[in-house]
């Protein structure tokens, strides 16, 4: 906490804006969530970031690689105290901006039995990955990450558990592979 409290003073001084350009329009849900998270960093606020809340991860060339290459990344997150306490249809003005506004829809899960729902949406600026937006949502939480700049998918992992990025939600850690069978590598 005296890290994070550290940066917002630095932040504060050097005169840096605390907001980044992406707006994720569920206000409703902030209402009525017992507890929110928030950070939007644009480009200039990583490369502090990075240094500052990377720990030893900020010494890593590739991971400076990642950071040089995003324009911004933003985290929100929604815990409710109670099933129910938000309907599916609120996160549709988020997705409606992201189907309009060049943002790709690439995979959508729903898990019936746990009311869960996950969508990833891509953005692409020609022949390359220009941005990266996964939305889950859970009977008590709903979190949005949003990523955007040149992105590498193969890379984007080591973001995870950084940035209030939440550690396994990109799904694309190498350590475990769900859809192969169990003992499969091995010979």
């Amino acid at each position: 906490m005296k890290r994070i409290s550290k940066f917002v003073l630095a932040l504060a001084l050097a005169g840096l804006p605390l907001a980044a350009q992406i707006q994720i329009p569920l206000d409703g849900l902030a209402a009525k969530a017992s507890d929110t998270t928030g950070i939007a960093l644009d480009q200039s606020m990583l490369k502090l970031a990075g240094n500052f809340l990377a720990g030893d991860k900020a010494k890593d060339p590739g991971f400076q690689k990642v950071l040089d290459n995003l324009k911004s990344i933003v985290v929100r997150k929604y815990s409710f105290a109670q099933e129910g306490a938000y309907q599916k249809s609120e996160l549709e003005p988020l997705l409606t901006l992201l189907r309009t506004s060049g943002w790709s829809q690439m995979i959508t899960v729903h898990k019936m039995q746990g009311q869960s729902a996950s969508a990833i949406f891509v953005k692409s600026d020609g022949t390359q990955m220009a941005g990266v937006t996964v939305v889950a949502a859970q009977p008590k939480q709903v979190v949005v990450v949003s990523v955007e700049g040149s992105i590498d998918l193969a890379k984007l992992a080591e973001l995870a558990g950084h940035f209030g990025i939440p550690a396994g939600l990109t799904g694309l850690d190498s350590k475990t592979d769900e859809t192969k069978p169990k003992g499969a590598d091995q010979k």
